[in-house]
């Protein structure tokens, strides 16, 4: 388990306030998006066989795997634990609400349970697939592995899936160097926007 030690002092006084923004944050999104949850579980559930919601084993803090939550966007038959872009013709796995919950990052929205329990954080690197093993062995050199992983982060801010593999970990990086409750700001405030117009994404890198 990670001590912490790589980080300076201002960033160890900021990770307790760090961890009540989170359980802030996500108690506020499961209780007044909760009409939303009930909605879009609906509509997944009406448009494609399967269960509404999708587990994926993903790397946390120190390496350590855990399940992350998303809306489901694909068919049940899609391959597992296989990255979008390795698939062949990603286009036909996804249903179609699933393409509008991609496009709008509302498939993401159920990771708020896990920033509740303290799996994720709002900002932070975007947790790997566990068999991502380049991506994770990038990370490695920048210690981005060493902090807990985020619902968005420095690198979903610059290009998240036009991004190669050794310029995401550069930038998750620099976040560890520099994360502080208003470079975090910063980064809500730019996937708000993102959102908003709509993300920068090429189908078939979708995380």
């Amino acid at each position: 388990m990670s001590d912490y030690s790589f980080l300076t002092t201002r960033q160890k006084i900021y990770l307790p306030f760090k961890r009540f923004f989170d359980i802030l944050c996500s108690f506020l999104a499961i209780v007044v998006f909760s009409p939303l949850y009930l909605i879009i579980a609906i509509l997944v559930k009406l448009t494609s066989r399967g269960p509404i919601f999708f587990k994926q084993k993903r790397i946390g803090k120190s390496k350590k795997t855990f399940n992350i939550l998303k809306f489901r966007t694909m068919r049940i038959d899609t391959p597992k634990d296989i990255p979008t872009h390795m698939l062949e013709n990603p286009e036909s796995h996804i249903t179609g609400i699933g393409r509008f919950l991609r496009k709008t990052s509302l498939d993401e929205i159920p990771q708020a349970f896990n920033i509740f329990v303290g799996q994720m954080s709002v900002v932070g690197p975007r947790p790997a697939l566990w068999n991502q093993d380049d991506l994770i062995a990038e990370r490695d050199k920048y210690r981005a592995n060493d902090i807990k992983p985020g619902l968005s982060g420095w690198a979903q801010c610059n290009g998240r899936d036009t991004l190669p593999i050794t310029e995401k970990a550069k930038l998750d990086g620099e976040y560890v160097k520099k994360f502080n409750i208003w470079f975090d700001s910063l980064i809500v405030f730019k996937t708000f926007f993102q959102a908003f117009k709509g993300k920068d994404e090429v189908e078939g890198k979708h995380e």
